[in-house]
């Protein structure tokens, strides 16, 4: 008995019980890879976006061949009858993280997102120690739930992905962008009442800076902002002006940037707060600066409000960004309003010990390949 890789989105999880749970199926381009599975195996059931096992299913015959509707989105011909073991809802299912240190890909002290490599796509075959893991788990979830909250937003697949194939070289480079529809690109920009304003959290991200010992950079034209009573250009270790490292036409694109971590001379970090203006506009400054200064080692943020996540998926995922050598979903994380504020009331006492990296605990990072799914 084998253990396989089996994605689903929360659209195409309820549409597979929907159908009465008893088929599961795949692209047609992993053929030749789902030839390999045989009745008796085990599908481990992974929901992308909110990052959950969600359920064990035995494979009970032989891989056929159908294109009957069973999911709105895709065909996923490459089928196989299954026999459900566990089935377990979005809120019931097990976080990704509380694997940390019992996968084999998955170890103690990997980065975020470091084991997104082998929930990329299915069928993917998994040792057998990491499946046993896995599936214990499922069952121990089904044995004693644990409800946990799900993001709607991740729930939903991000509409219009297609895989791209471009010449880097000799070599071809295979990544997955989106094109989002009219619709979505006319979509009105909205924020719900009560949400911090955008020089609130400009004006906290320069003071997190300035208190852990960093230097800090605010584009001119912000300093008279105050927020609370409190101003920006009265934050300890705001600069009067950025190291000049760079051509003026980088230059320039830096010094717009909402705010700017240093360390001595070295970028630390860049945030673009995007608080009702468009999320494509930040996220073509930060191309910007990839494109003018490819080897640039700085980490990006995206920071808005918590229901514009969905709007940044669509965007960092098109193909202007996400099929450049550098993709920009693999440097940009969106920062969330609500859990920037909720981490920094946290952590209020303890600030100045932490390091810029505590960050990456907090930001959402998006890649498109694991939304694209087998």
């Amino acid at each position: 008995m084998n253990y396989w890789l089996n994605l689903f989105t929360g659209t195409t999880w309820d549409e597979f019980q929907k159908a009465g749970a008893t088929t599961s199926g795949f692209r047609e381009h992993n053929k030749k890879r789902a030839s390999k599975i045989r009745p008796g195996d085990v599908f481990l059931c992974y929901l992308t976006g909110v990052t959950r096992w969600v359920g064990l299913l035995e494979v009970s015959g032989a891989m056929f061949v159908d294109d009957s509707p069973i999911y709105a989105e895709e065909v996923f011909p490459i089928r196989f009858p299954v026999k459900p073991l566990v089935i377990l809802s979005p809120e019931h299912g097990i976080p990704m993280e509380e694997f940390k240190g019992k996968l084999s890909f998955f170890p103690i002290g990997t980065p975020p997102g470091g084991w997104s490599g082998l929930v990329r796509g299915s069928p993917t075959r998994y040792e057998n120690s990491d499946g046993d893991a896995i599936a214990a788990a499922i069952r121990e979830a089904q044995a004693n739930p644990v409800s946990r909250p799900v993001d709607p937003r991740k729930l939903k697949r991000s509409s219009n992905l297609y895989k791209l194939h471009k010449k880097i070289g000799d070599e071809e480079v295979e990544t997955v962008v989106a094109i989002p529809t009219e619709d979505e690109e006319q979509e009105a920009e909205e924020v719900l009442p009560g949400a911090p304003s955008h020089t609130e959290i400009q004006w906290r991200l320069l003071d997190l800076g300035s208190q852990m010992g960093l230097n800090v950079w605010a584009p001119k034209n912000d300093r008279s902002r105050s927020w609370s009573t409190m101003s920006i250009a009265h934050i300890p270790n705001l600069l009067n002006s950025l190291p000049v490292q760079f051509e003026p036409g980088t230059h320039q694109t830096i010094e717009r940037m909402d705010v700017i971590w240093l360390s001595g001379k070295t970028f630390v970090a860049a945030f673009e707060v995007e608080h009702t203006t468009s999320i494509y506009s930040g996220l073509l400054r930060m191309s910007d600066l990839l494109y003018m200064q490819a080897n640039i080692d700085i980490r990006l943020y995206l920071v808005a409000p918590d229901e514009r996540y969905e709007k940044f998926t669509r965007e960092v995922s098109r193909p202007t960004f996400a099929s450049s050598n550098k993709p920009l979903h693999t440097v940009c994380s969106f920062l969330p309003y609500s859990k920037l504020c909720e981490r920094l009331e946290e952590a209020k006492n303890v600030i100045p010990y932490l390091r810029p990296e505590f960050i990456d605990e907090i930001a959402e990072s998006y890649d498109p390949a694991e939304d694209y799914g087998a």
